[in-house]
């Protein structure tokens, strides 16, 4: 379990916190691309690690991301005109374009003495942004430190016809959601069929794992810590003379790369990005690098397949905590161990079940959940050390995000090492690019 005060510092994430300070150190998805889909459309409200900005598309097609009060009068920038190359406030016309610089100031003659200082003086904060994956991602660090690149996520690497990108609102704090990720022991429960009729009916394929994850609720966990976070592998009985693995990856500072698929099928993952410190967005995608998606897996992501959730016009979940995310107690006695339909609605319940902020003093931890502990320690261990000076190396180290997570049968007692390498083609589960998709690294 955390200290109080170490609790405080791992769900903190507003202006002025440690574990805030981190967090702008890296690029972040801020808004799905489609959000903002065509120039000089209406502007969109972003709130982000506890700041209230704006983003709009200007007429040549980029992005903004800004704080919305003009610096006239202190109207709000969301109700502005959003036209030739920028913002302009609707109550006396000031202008700003996407890097916050004052484009005009019609309520002051042009050739007046005053006019291009005061123009020069009145630029509003706006951050870098950058379009990647079907998603914008903005950079919210100190003007005075380098923007780093982004990090190359497979998912956004792959052509668009290989993906499937959206997101969800979770109505909780960031960390216990992310935590959520990182503890596989709960498939033998949380997401597990009831019955054998239930079992039968799964995808080809999958059955034979979920029986291993029913017959071995207690998996022994493997952590290895590497440029860009962490890898996080639990180990379950399988077949006689055989070891069934699955095998997560945690990115810094927000990212994680989910432990099913074996080679050759779609992966997933997720990204938390922290609205205050009692809601985050959460980015899903799906990607393979191998094939195209197929129509109906993309209908089956939009209707909350996998790890995406099935939302409403503004990206919330049709099942959340409103209305107890729509549990079914006939169908959980029958069919689900929760009674509640889609993998992300469960992962929701339960995180949400914690309160908006969980109170992580009052926990007992076991074997099963060495993955979040050594998560824990990560992140409180990477904010420490920014606050004596020290950046973070993995913002700076775009390649290291190059890696893979999945499932994999193996023989009992071979070496992790070996089962990374048999699984991926490296310890780590990294990979290359060749030809401009993803490949194993030989």
């Amino acid at each position: 379990m955390l200290t109080q005060a170490q609790n405080e510092t791992l769900t903190r994430t507003g202006p002025g916190t440690p574990m805030g300070a981190l967090f702008r150190r890296f690029w972040m998805p801020v808004l799905l691309s489609r959000e903002l889909a065509e120039p000089d459309g209406a502007p969109v409200r972003v709130r982000v690690l506890g700041e209230d900005l704006i983003a709009f598309r200007d007429s040549a097609g980029s992005v903004g991301l800004v704080e919305p009060r003009c610096p006239h009068r202190g109207a709000n920038l969301f109700f502005g005109r959003n036209e030739e190359g920028g913002i302009r406030c609707v109550y006396h016309g000031w202008k700003f374009g996407v890097q916050g610089q004052c484009l005009e100031i019609p309520t002051l003659a042009r050739d007046a003495p005053t006019y291009e200082h005061l123009r020069a003086r009145a630029g509003i904060v706006a951050y870098p942004t950058r379009e990647w994956g079907e998603c914008i991602w903005a950079y919210l660090g100190p003007s005075e430190a380098d923007v780093p690149p982004l990090p190359e996520l497979e998912f956004a690497l792959v052509d668009p016809e290989h993906r499937y990108v959206s997101k969800k609102l979770q109505e909780c704090n960031w960390a216990q959601s992310a935590e959520g990720a990182v503890d596989t022991a709960h498939f033998s429960f949380l997401h597990a069929p009831v019955g054998e009729d239930a079992v039968a009916n799964l995808s080809p394929g999958y059955v034979e794992q979920v029986r291993w994850m029913q017959a071995d609720g207690a998996p022994r966990y493997t952590v290895v810590e590497h440029e860009a976070g962490l890898i996080l592998a639990g180990a379950r009985r399988a077949n006689e003379g055989e070891t069934y693995w699955r095998i997560a990856q945690y990115l810094m500072p927000n990212h994680s790369l989910a432990p099913g698929g074996m080679a050759g099928q779609t992966y997933h993952g997720q990204t938390w990005v922290p609205i205050d410190d009692t809601s985050c967005w959460v980015f899903t995608y799906s990607w393979n690098p191998e094939r195209p998606l197929r129509e109906a897996e993309r209908a089956a992501y939009a209707g909350g397949g996998a790890v995406h959730s099935e939302v409403d016009a503004h990206y919330a979940p049709l099942r959340r905590r409103a209305n107890d995310y729509l549990i079914d107690r006939a169908l959980q006695k029958r069919e689900s161990f929760t009674g509640i339909t889609g993998i992300s609605e469960q992962d929701a319940a339960i995180q949400d079940s914690q309160g908006l902020i969980h109170d992580r003093t009052r926990e007992m931890l076991g074997p099963t959940d060495l993955g979040v502990s050594r998560l824990r320690a990560l992140m409180l261990e990477a904010a420490r050390e920014l606050a004596t000076g020290t950046a973070p190396a993995s913002a700076t180290n775009p390649a290291a995000y190059r890696v893979r997570s999945g499932t994999f049968v193996a023989p009992n007692g071979l070496a992790f090492d070996d089962v990374m390498t048999r699984r991926f083609g490296h310890p780590l589960g990294r990979f290359d690019l060749v030809g401009g998709q993803a490949a194993a690294a030989e």
